[in-house]
């Protein structure tokens, strides 16, 4: 693919197009990859559609501005951004260890991007473009626009607008603020006076600065650093008043000055996101990154169509509804089945259509009617612990789609393999979408969420309980057996979430074991920024009902609440042990079938053997010297 097909990368790119300036900077952490699912790739496309010049700045060197001012001076701002993830959850697991490889980085090379990405790069961007507006964005930027835990510091920080020194943060699915702050910049408006757009934060002398009506002031930062309660009290509001129909802008104090954000952006309709989803997309890495091994990341979405945004699930432990929102809205047929139809002239097409999904699959309206009008309820969640009577739950549209996607010339297979809600499935008194998925669009294993069985734990998380789960695989066993379907589910399942005790993990194990299923992969809570579960482990409350709640804390606690959930692993054996004998459960080890574990076998060492072994006869000492032993007579051999 010629590089002529991507977004300018370099001078000399600017200067084959016959570009002498430019409009816009975007910089990103991630490797340039120009497909729908990477957010930087979606700004900039959005912005050449608007008009303008628009640059790209991939995992640029940080140690110096050098790299950042290669390409000139753009003419009106720049925008950054730290990638697809937040830069610590790319660089670092649950535990903390430093990650050995980083798939959106050429040949999965980890350490390209810095520690903190977002304030790394507007410090250089203000080094090289001295009073030039620098706008941040990204996932890492939304969810921390507020004063926020982070837990490798394992510290309250500050809004990341502060530390970063940028004018504007945009956060959420950012098309129509950053296309309406470009516009202003363009007409030479000052970046200090762009003040009154929707999805967008900033800091100002006064609260009076802020442009909309009622807004709901949130304890400062000094208060959630010091206290927790207030920390709680913080995160609940912010969570509620992310709506784009009834939420208000919110406030925080910092030190003398203000955080004002601003109430969330207006979602997409069908026609906007049809717009940018057919935005002139190459779907491919830039052909820069070949002789390094290409970038991993792609090779996930490269046949892959996102057909809906935002997630009224509401998970606690995800950062979906903080970012994307909880108004689902989606494509229309025409336009999926297009990008579609393009794939199939691909020449690494295979005739797979690897997903149609999105934050979750099987969402494409509103969860119900009463949403665009008077937004979602407070307080409340949609479908758990049990699913609101007001739901409607219809995937008839979905399937539609999905049988249009079956029909399309040159098209094999459909899978879906993001996100399904199967709690939503059960409330679908029409069962057509459930009977054609298990027909047409299960690869052979169907990833699900449960993640626990303890419906107290499952409370904390914000998900449904497990009968619900277990009802669903019923269903699915049934539809298997009656297409002659060999098909299996896969549980992705979460230990040491906030409320998860040890004996919580010990029924979570038992119920796998009696259940005859054993997890290739559990994720261990991980504590990212702007979600409830990670405030409810940072204060030890939950912050919708402010009582108190069980953490578990400790590594050695983690780690024997994660061995728990596979426990036939050789290597998990003493952890096991251990967390049996702590929460009492010795009745657990054993040769019964309902016994996760056999006794300890005492095998002697091989220096208990030598301890135990007769000592070999000392010389007797006669006279001056030592005499050897007698040697045992030996019994004659038989001929």
């Amino acid at each position: 693919m010629d590089t002529c097909d991507f977004l300018p990368v370099s001078r000399e790119d600017m200067v084959s197009r016959g570009w002498y300036w430019y409009d816009f900077l975007v910089v990103t952490g991630d490797a340039y990859v120009d497909h729908p699912s990477f957010g930087p790739a979606v700004i900039s496309r959005v912005l050449e559609h608007e008009g303008y010049r628009v640059a790209v700045l991939a995992q640029p060197d940080w140690h110096s501005a050098e790299a950042f001012a290669a390409m000139g001076r753009p003419r009106y701002g720049v925008f950054i951004g730290a990638g697809n993830l937040d830069s610590m959850v790319a660089h670092y697991t649950a535990a903390k260890k430093r990650r050995s490889e980083d798939f959106y980085s050429p040949g999965k090379k980890a350490g390209l991007r810095p520690d903190r990405a977002t304030i790394v790069y507007s410090n250089r961007a203000r080094e090289a473009f001295p009073g030039l507006p620098v706008v941040i964005g990204g996932l890492e930027a939304s969810l921390r626009r507020f004063a926020h835990y982070d837990y490798w510091d394992d510290a309250v920080r500050r809004s990341i607008l502060s530390d970063s020194g940028a004018d504007l943060l945009v956060y959420g699915m950012g098309e129509r603020a950053t296309c309406e702050i470009a516009r202003r910049l363009k007409r030479k408006e000052p970046v200090s006076e762009i003040r009154d757009v929707r999805g967008t934060a900033f800091f100002a002398e006064s609260k009076d600065a802020c442009a909309f009506p009622d807004p709901v002031e949130l304890p400062s930062y000094e208060d959630v650093r010091d206290e927790r309660r207030f920390y709680a009290d913080a995160a609940r509001e912010e969570y509620e008043e992310h709506d784009p129909v009834r939420g208000r802008a919110l406030i925080q104090r910092e030190g003398d000055r203000c955080l004002i954000v601003n109430p969330p952006a207006a979602p997409l309709g069908t026609a906007e996101l049809d717009a940018v989803a057919e935005l002139p997309f190459t779907r491919e890495y830039h052909p820069m990154y070949e002789p390094l091994g290409g970038v991993p990341a792609i090779e996930e979405v490269r046949f892959s169509v996102i057909h809906n945004r935002g997630c009224f699930g509401a998970c606690n432990f995800c950062a979906l509804a903080f970012h994307q929102g909880r108004v689902v809205t989606s494509r229309s047929h025409d336009s999926v089945a297009r990008e579609v139809e393009r794939m199939t002239h691909h020449p690494l097409w295979k005739g797979y259509v690897a997903d149609v999904g999105g934050p979750t699959a099987n969402f494409r309206r509103p969860a119900c009617k009463n949403q665009l009008k008077h937004g979602l309820c407070r307080g409340r969640k949609c479908l758990a612990p049990e699913p609101c009577k007001n739901l409607d739950a219809d995937e008839s549209d979905y399937l539609r789609l999905l049988r249009r996607l079956r029909a399309i010339p040159g098209v094999k297979r459909v899978f879906v393999r993001s996100g399904i809600r199967y709690d939503y499935m059960l409330c679908d008194k029409n069962g057509d979408f459930f009977s054609e998925l298990v027909r047409h669009h299960v690869s052979g294993q169907l990833k699900v969420a449960p993640e626990h069985c303890i419906d107290s734990v499952l409370d904390y998380m914000g998900k449904p309980h497990i009968s619900a789960y277990e009802q669903f695989l019923e269903r699915y066993a049934r539809l298997n057996q009656r297409y002659g379907k060999e098909q299996y589910i896969v549980p992705y399942l979460m230990s040491s979430h906030p409320g998860s005790r040890l004996e919580d993990a010990v029924a979570l194990a038992e119920y796998l074991c009696r259940t005859g299923r054993q997890p290739e992969q559990v994720q261990d809570f991980y504590p990212t920024p702007g979600t409830i579960s990670t405030c409810m482990y940072y204060t030890g409350i939950d912050p919708f009902t402010m009582k108190s709640v069980y953490v578990p804390r400790t590594p050695h606690e983690k780690a024997m609440q994660r061995a728990l959930l596979q426990w036939r692993r050789p290597e998990n054996r003493r952890l096991v042990l251990e967390a049996l004998h702590t929460a009492h459960r010795e009745d657990l080890i054993g040769f019964g079938k309902h016994c996760l574990i056999r006794p300890e076998r005492r095998i002697a060492s091989k220096e208990k053997k030598e301890a135990a072994a007769p000592e070999p006869q000392k010389p007797k000492k006669r006279g001056k010297g030592w005499a050897k032993p007698k040697p045992k007579p030996q019994r004659g051999k038989r001929r």
